[in-house]
């Protein structure tokens, strides 16, 4: 009976150790295990259908509230979720050991977030859009105004519900259905900070937009106007960890996913939104079901051989083969571009060469290696819009030719053999004319 209780007591343990352990995986790199913090649990339900799309496609969500006193986002030293949503806009502290530190710190391990806020969004949330190059409009009373794109409505409003169509041009980031229907947004606005280029709009307001605060009259300027101003972003940091800032919590909302649109000055009206199938995609991208790349099978060699040799000889003829795919949400698949580009770099790039490739994944460039001995590298660099960057890199020496690999005769050389030979005739015919002559 006591060995059958520490089996048990051991079985247990491994089975929690493996529960801390799950975390991003290379050869699923989907994100899996979600927690989801909320200032009110009543959100499970007016964004169900939101969350019941991430459930769908195999997303574990943990729900807490935003003050709960046992949030951890890691134990032991191992991260306990891939991904973070902060649905709790107005929470001034969150609880448990979880603070902007700890969120930064999830970012900066690879992990995943996103962030949306409203008209109430609080320091705590704005300090963390900060941290990632989202500046939220410092009035904290203004949100953004409209009055030449609002979403037409039975009451006339504010014209603080905007129809916003202004989409980023990326299949990567929205899919590639183009999104029909305008998005709904009512919330706070916010610019990107001009020295972090890890920042992208996703979805931007009209020029005839503004923010300010609708129930009083406007003394000066407002901070923020016209495309300027950010709805939604996105983040991709050095990492590959994904971000995105929503300036509207609503947005997300079933009540804004089933809601009608019709866009000021248009004729056409949507029976629904654009909100669903935008969030659908954005969450997509976010969660790396979409637009995370691989390297493997990295190798080289001379042209004509199939083994890696250890090192090169200046003019070798090379290949350099390297197979890149792409997750699409359940398995690899190859990804097929025409910018994938290969360095043989020493201090420099002494070649730079854009790769080939068969369309099923492998990329493969030729080239001579340099009349130039040292150790390089094969570097490829590869980052482009929404999509994970690939940074390889591998290092080779290369030598001069040995003293019995020289041609024997250089044909460069001729002229200086032609003047030897023509110098030792000439003092062959003049020894003999001086001794010979009277």
């Amino acid at each position: 009976m006591a060995n059958f209780s520490i089996a048990t007591v051991f079985v247990a343990s491994i089975s929690l150790l493996l529960a801390l352990t799950h975390s991003f995986s290379l050869e699923n790199p989907t994100d899996r295990r979600i927690l989801v913090l909320v200032d009110d649990l009543a959100l499970k339900s007016s964004h169900s259908i939101f969350f019941n799309s991430l459930q769908a496609r195999g997303f574990e969500l943990d729900f807490k509230l935003s003050d709960d006193p046992k949030i951890a986002l890691q134990r032991y030293g191992q991260h306990l979720y891939d991904g973070l949503i902060l649905f709790s806009p107005t929470t001034e502290r969150f609880g448990g050991s979880l603070d902007v530190a700890a969120i930064l710190d999830f970012v900066d391990s690879g992990k995943d977030l996103i962030v949306a806020a409203d008209a109430n969004a609080s320091d705590l949330i704005r300090n963390i859009a900060a941290e990632c190059g989202i500046d939220f409009d410092e009035d904290q009373s203004a949100v953004v105004i409209d009055h030449g794109s609002y979403a037409v409505s039975e009451t006339e409003g504010d014209h603080t519900l905007i129809a916003a169509a202004d989409f980023i041009q990326s299949d990567v980031l929205l899919g590639s259905t183009k999104i029909e229907a305008p998005v709904l947004f009512k919330g706070i606005g916010h610019s990107l900070n001009p020295a972090n280029s890890l920042v992208l709009k996703v979805l931007s307001a009209s020029p005839s937009a503004y923010s300010a605060n609708p129930k009083s009259k406007l003394s000066s300027p407002p901070s923020l106007s016209g495309s300027s101003i950010s709805l939604v972003s996105v983040v991709q940091a050095r990492n590959n960890a994904r971000i995105v800032f929503s300036g509207s919590l609503d947005l997300f909302s079933n009540k804004f996913f089933k809601s009608p649109v019709q866009k000021a000055g248009s004729s056409n009206k949507y029976a629904k939104s654009g909100n669903q199938q935008f969030a659908t995609e954005i969450s997509k991208w976010v969660f790396h079901e979409r637009g995370h790349l691989k390297a493997v099978n990295v190798r080289h060699h001379r042209v004509g051989e199939t083994d890696e040799p250890s090192i090169y000889r200046i003019n070798d003829d090379l290949e350099y083969l390297v197979e890149i795919y792409e997750w699409s949400g359940s398995s690899w698949e190859p990804y097929v571009a025409n910018d994938v580009q290969v360095q043989f770099y020493m201090m420099s790039p002494y070649v730079l060469k854009t790769m080939s490739s068969n369309n099923k994944g492998l990329y493969i460039a030729s080239f001579k290696v340099p009349d130039v001995y040292g150790v390089f590298q094969f570097k490829v660099e590869y980052q482009r819009l929404g999509y994970t960057s690939l940074s390889l890199a591998k290092q080779i020496p290369v030598r001069p030719f040995r003293h019995n690999e020289y041609e024997r005769f250089i044909p460069t050389a001729f002229p200086y053999y032609g003047a030897s030979f023509s110098t030792m005739a000439a003092f062959f015919i003049f020894s003999f004319v001086y001794l010979y002559s009277k």
